[in-house]
């Protein structure tokens, strides 16, 4: 089996319409439908079908059902990976629920770890407590989701992951620490960090300047954006690979175990 070494990635950042998942999914879908044909992963931001709202029972609780069976069929019709974050309604609660389709709409998912209490999150979604690894085209990949940004131990490198990957609704006043702490975890755990945060402004006056970006695992800045747009860039395994091996920071982490 010969391994893929380059992974071509597509990063949406746009503004959103608060709590209309249908209007979102057509915005999304008018945007994914230009993304060209050679791209392996589109990353969509947190909440991406109604922004971060602490209201998520004013919306049909069958919309998350819904949302998911978009995105596998927008991943089988585009034949690529499609992730991203939404209100999920669970039996008895909701959850910030991240979800990694697959081409073959196959899918696995995350439960955001580290709610924001801040805003309240913790009072209305439930927290996960695993994280997700995923295995792409020769890539693996821990997606997290906003907050779990802050938190370095739940991000941190095992030897198990080449690609970081936070998708976001990080608002203004806090964005250089958006900035700074994309640019550490690459840093500190020798992996490709991607970020995806949202533009535009919700319906509680918080505005989101977007600043999605993605860091080589030197911290060096690979692409970078404060614009409506659709972000592209290329992942190499064998760079990252060729770096771990030549400056062999990981082989002098310390060792310890994270008790749940």
């Amino acid at each position: 089996m010969i391994e893929q070494n380059i992974l071509k990635i597509a990063l949406i950042q746009t503004a959103l319409i608060w709590e209309n998942p249908l209007e979102n999914r057509q915005l999304f879908s008018e945007k994914i439908r230009e993304i060209p044909s050679d791209t392996d992963m589109i990353i969509l931001p947190e909440m991406f079908t109604t922004g971060f709202t602490m209201n998520p029972e004013r919306v049909n609780a069958k919309e998350g059902e819904i949302t998911v069976k978009w995105m596998k069929e927008t991943a089988r019709e585009k034949n690529m990976a499609l992730v991203g974050s939404i209100s999920f309604k669970k039996k008895n609660n909701f959850t910030n629920r991240l979800f990694f389709i697959y081409p073959d709409g196959t899918s696995k998912s995350y439960d955001k770890k580290h709610t924001f209490t801040f805003a309240g999150e913790d009072k209305v979604y439930d927290s996960g407590t695993k994280r997700l690894l995923i295995s792409y085209k020769g890539f693996r990949i821990c997606p997290l989701i906003c907050y779990d940004l802050r938190f370095p131990v739940w991000s941190r490198y095992k030897g198990d992951y080449d690609v970081l990957l936070f998708v976001a609704n990080w608002p203004e006043p806090r964005i250089e620490a958006w900035d700074t702490l994309l640019k550490a975890r690459a840093i500190e755990n020798m992996s490709y960090c991607i970020g995806v945060n949202r533009l535009g402004e919700d319906n509680n006056t918080h505005r989101y300047p977007g600043h999605s970006a993605l860091y080589d695992p030197l911290g060096n800045q690979m692409v970078f954006s404060k614009k409506d747009e659709v972000l592209y860039a290329s992942l190499s395994l064998k760079h990252l690979k060729d770096l771990r091996a030549r400056f062999k920071f990981l082989e002098d982490r310390d060792h310890f175990s994270l008790k749940q």
